[in-house]
């Protein structure tokens, strides 16, 4: 029998491995670590080449009613955007069906999630799926429901028609972005405000409603740009009224102007121009909050060592 001693100690212990393993190349290790942000990039400018030839097109001068080529620039439908007959009425509608349903939606949306947050209720379950309902409808459902309803009760169509069917779809998007900035509202702040003596009202208008803002704000940008933009929809309730979207489908049939490029580039840069100050506010506000917190903290500490 063989005893271990028999055996030198080298024979005992596993080979060693003579093939060190080289670390990775300095260039595979740059492209993994870019190549989420290279990919977001190309992303980024896939949803914005559309954008930058409708504004691009919006300088050009064709020499028929089709503006699909380039042929020489111009800023004549900048300086004359409302010239075509029939645009202005078309903007006008659109923009007061989109800054009504987006009031009213955002209020009723706002409330809805603030009620599906934070209270339990017979029937919450199905409210949640009611609410997201219009949002998993195809708006061609959606448009001829409206229309057999509008029917059956002999309702005219035309402006409240269509302000009925933008709140309608507009309710869900703003009750499910609201709910998102719920999602993390730390309900020790309102209580914090109960405490010291402020009633519901003075503590939603203080507390809740600056908190919940940004998301609101959100919502609000959310559902006017679904608004002004739709199209079947509002096609289906619009009746002899005519929106934006609905003077573009019957000009494309005979030629689309020039200022439609220049009205959509309007409506995008001022979308643009909201979503920055939006943002600017909140930097603010977060930096302002955060100085208050770090002087409040600072005199709690000096008053202790005090």
């Amino acid at each position: 029998m063989t005893t271990e001693a028999e055996f030198p100690a080298t024979a005992l212990q596993p080979a060693a491995d003579t093939t060190a393993a080289r670390p990775p190349s300095r260039f595979w290790a740059k492209v993994r670590y870019h190549v989420l942000t290279v990919y977001a990039a190309l992303a980024f400018l896939y949803l914005l080449i559309p954008i930058a030839v409708v504004i691009a097109f919006s300088f050009n001068s064709p020499p028929g009613r089709f503006n699909f080529t380039w042929h020489k620039f111009s800023t004549d439908a900048w300086q004359h955007p409302f010239s075509t007959p029939g645009i202005q009425d078309a903007v006008i509608l659109s923009l007061k069906v989109a800054v009504l349903s987006t009031v009213i939606s955002t209020v009723l949306g706002t409330l809805i999630a603030l009620a599906l947050t934070r209270y339990r209720f017979w029937g919450r379950s199905l409210t949640n799926f009611v609410i997201f309902l219009p949002m998993a409808t195809p708006e061609i459902v959606m448009g001829s429901s409206l229309l057999t309803l509008f029917i059956t009760i002999s309702f005219d169509r035309g402006f409240t028609t269509i302000l009925i069917a933008h709140v309608m779809f507009n309710i869900s998007y703003v009750v499910v972005t609201v709910k998102a900035r719920m999602a993390g509202f730390d309900r020790r702040l309102e209580e914090a405000a109960m405490d010291l003596y402020a009633n519901a009202f003075t503590t939603f208008r203080k507390i809740t409603l600056p908190l919940i803002m940004p998301g609101v704000m959100a919502a609000a940008l959310l559902a006017f740009a679904l608004s002004i933009d739709d199209f079947v929809i509002t096609q289906f309730n619009a009746g002899p009224d005519i929106t934006f979207p609905l003077f573009i489908y019957g000009a494309a049939r005979t030629g689309v102007p020039v200022q439609v490029n220049v009205i959509g580039s309007m409506i995008f840069l001022t979308a643009v121009l909201l979503m920055v100050i939006n943002l600017i506010v909140q930097n603010r506000r977060s930096k302002r909050d955060a100085a208050i917190s770090r002087g409040a903290v600072r005199a709690a500490q000096a008053a202790e060592a005090a």
